[in-house]
């Protein structure tokens, strides 16, 4: 906004909002969201766009951590981690999609994770729902790329935010699990063992996202981070030479003909 765009913003509590308001005044439009209301969503969709004429660009940025390993969790962490997490990324998708169609593009900027290209043990639940959110959008840009909508999948790495602390959810933890990376995760947390090194700047990453939504030709996919770039090029190597290595055993199972 300090840039001059009006921003259309959401959040489950309005009274976060109240520094950005006092300090943009009509430039920020606000509504009350909790993204899992898939009605409210839409409902939230159609006014602000109905409100604002023209909508450029929608971030979907709702998200938070689930930590531990997947005995752990109880089933309405689950459930509300999906929701969060992927089906409520997708709902507000296919909410946007027409307003941006109608309007001839636009840009979704999908801030998801290099979680959704690496895995971790006790995050297998979070990790379902940056792998499924990839996938989703993997499929979804090719359809909307006829009607000028373009899509960019954020995937940052650790970055030093309360990402693993405040906004962290954890799952009641079972004894079996206290010596495995469950419990080590728990106590690196918690403060008692030395943190993951968090390379990230929020204000860069920031910066770069804009930038991306502001670039015609973006990427489909913006890995951002010295950390997310290492991990996500040795995940992709390793799966490719095990794809490879098993190329003989595949093509056995051809038919003859």
């Amino acid at each position: 906004m300090e840039r001059g765009d009006t921003v259309a913003a959401t959040a489950r509590r309005l009274d976060t909002l109240d520094d950005l308001a006092a300090r943009h005044g009509d430039r920020l439009w606000r509504a009350r969201l909790d993204v899992t209301d898939t009605g409210s969503l839409r409902e939230v969709v159609d006014r602000a766009f109905a409100e604002l004429g023209r909508i450029d660009v929608v971030v979907s940025n709702a998200g938070y951590g689930l930590f531990g390993a997947a005995e752990e969790l109880t089933d309405e962490q689950i459930d509300r981690q999906i929701a969060t997490n992927l089906t409520a990324s997708i709902q507000l998708a296919r909410a946007v999609t027409p307003h941006l169609r109608g309007q001839g593009g636009g840009r979704i900027v999908q801030v998801a994770s290099i979680g959704g290209q690496i895995a971790f043990p006790a995050m297998s639940l979070y990790h379902a729902t940056k792998w499924g959110i990839e996938g989703f959008w993997e499929s979804a840009a090719a359809e909307l790329a006829p009607f000028g909508i373009g899509v960019t999948l954020v995937e940052p790495g650790v970055a030093r935010t309360d990402f693993g602390t405040g906004a962290a959810v954890f799952g009641p933890p079972l004894p079996e699990y206290d010596d495995g990376p469950s419990g080590q995760l728990r106590r690196m947390l918690s403060g008692e063992l030395p943190p993951l090194p968090a390379p990230g700047d929020p204000v860069k990453i920031a910066a770069a996202i804009i930038a991306a939504a502001d670039d015609d030709k973006a990427p489909l996919r913006l890995t951002l981070g010295s950390d997310a770039h290492a991990l996500g090029t040795a995940a992709l190597r390793g799966r490719l030479d095990a794809l490879e290595a098993g190329r003989d055993l595949a093509h056995s199972t051809d038919f003859a003909d």
